[in-house]
């Protein structure tokens, strides 16, 4: 057998330089997407001890994967995850130094992402102020809880913006506590809407040849997906806002019982609901007048979801979901995240990738994202770079990018801001 031929169409941010001076999961996810996209990203991170994620459980090494870090070379899979094809300097952005280094470096750039703190970003030179004066043509996008012109010293972390925007009221039942999203979507959202505007802002920059600052909150990206539902209204016509699992207003949706796990059914339209009816063997349901128009459906939804579940809970989850199928009616087993994450239709479309140790390169079954979009003409993915350790590329970046000398580079090595 024969290896596949590498693809070698170019990407689509193929010449563009990103400077990162971002941490924790919102910032670098995003400029993860920029990399995977071609652009070359440039991860600063503080040499007194680099990314926050580097010390995120569990960690993968010589050992495999373990809760707490058993040797020096042990790796957080977070930073696996979030650092790839990024190069990796050191910079103490608090150093007076590091302001003339930060300019240039922004000066050589087409965009900068940061997710500080509001306020902190300028506080240490590097804001967008900054950057613009290094290169007026710079896209700066700014990342962080709740919008860059606000009071500085508003800490945000993904929790805390599901608690404000009121997504943690969006699921569960009518008497339940909140829920707690498990994916952490505050911090997924907001760097996917500062990739947007850094892309907008881009095509901007083409016709006019201005930069600009991108300033996306993520209490405003997850409060804006919240909103796609009108909460009010259904208070006003008497319907309940949370259903637990399945969605009365557009009832039968959602998911059911089935004896040995759950299965997710949508039947919205007149169609559907006929084919349900015929999977469940009861015909008779779409002449109830309970259940014949979508609107009395939707009225009487907590019946009708009982009678569903009373049918699927008898079945195994394969056989209800075979059921639906040859009816036409859109059904899918209720998957553990382990076992999504190894659908061969993602894994095939690099929506999914293997992730290992560079060192290690053991198979542990891990995996981690891709960059979930596809092109005719191009392609993603990630050079092969990773800052294993904290400045790892300072020699390829502040001597060959940058030009500095190696008395440059010593000095500032000695001083403290690299």
């Amino acid at each position: 057998m024969t290896d596949a031929p590498a693809d070698t169409r170019p990407r689509p941010l193929e010449g563009l330089k990103v400077i990162d001076l971002t941490r924790a999961l919102a910032g670098p996810y995003a400029t993860l997407l920029l990399a995977g996209l071609g652009a070359t990203v440039i991860k600063v991170e503080d040499p007194r001890g680099g990314d926050l994620a580097r010390e995120n459980s569990p960690y993968v090494g010589r050992d495999g994967v373990s809760v707490e870090r058993r040797h020096e070379d042990d790796l957080s899979i977070s930073h696996l995850t979030r650092a790839r094809g990024k190069y990796g300097v050191s910079l103490n952005l608090k150093h007076p130094k590091a302001r003339e280094v930060f300019a240039d470096l922004a000066r050589d750039a087409d965009i900068v992402v940061e997710n500080f703190t509001s306020g902190t970003a300028d506080r240490l030179g590097v804001g967008y102020a900054a950057a613009k004066a290094a290169n007026p043509g710079i896209i700066y996008c700014s990342l962080s809880g709740f919008g860059a012109g606000v009071s500085e010293g508003s800490k945000a972390m993904d929790v805390l913006i599901q608690a404000l925007s009121g997504a943690m009221y969006t699921s569960g039942g009518p008497d339940d506590p909140p829920v707690r999203i498990g994916v952490p979507m505050a911090d997924m959202l907001a760097p996917v809407f500062g990739v947007i505007g850094v892309l907008a802002a881009l095509e901007q920059r083409r016709r006019t040849g201005q930069g600009q600052q991108v300033d996306v909150s993520m209490l405003g990206a997850l409060t804006s997906f919240v909103a796609i539902e009108n909460w009010q209204a259904m208070a006003l016509a008497g319907m309940e806002a949370r259903t637990g699992l399945t969605v009365q207003r557009l009832s039968p949706f959602g998911v059911f019982r089935c004896a040995d796990g759950y299965v997710s059914i949508v039947a919205v339209h007149e169609g559907l609901a006929r084919g349900l009816f015929k999977a469940m063997e009861n015909e008779a349901l779409g002449e109830d007048p309970r259940f014949a128009t979508r609107d009395r459906r939707v009225a009487n939804a907590k019946v009708l979801e009982a009678l569903i579940e009373a049918w699927s809970s008898q079945l195994p989850t394969d056989e209800v979901v075979r059921r639906l199928e040859a009816q036409g009616v859109p059904a899918a087993p209720v998957r553990h995240p382990a076992e999504g994450l190894h659908d061969p239709r993602v894994l095939a479309r690099g929506e999914t990738m293997p992730i290992t140790h560079p060192a290690y390169t053991r198979d542990d079954g891990l995996l981690t994202s891709g960059v979930p979009i596809q092109f005719s003409e191009g392609r993603t993915g990630f050079d092969q770079v990773l800052p294993v350790a904290v400045g790892q590329h300072n020699a390829t970046i502040y001597r060959e990018l940058l030009g500095y000398s190696d008395e440059q580079v010593e000095a500032l090595a000695q001083a403290g801001a690299i």
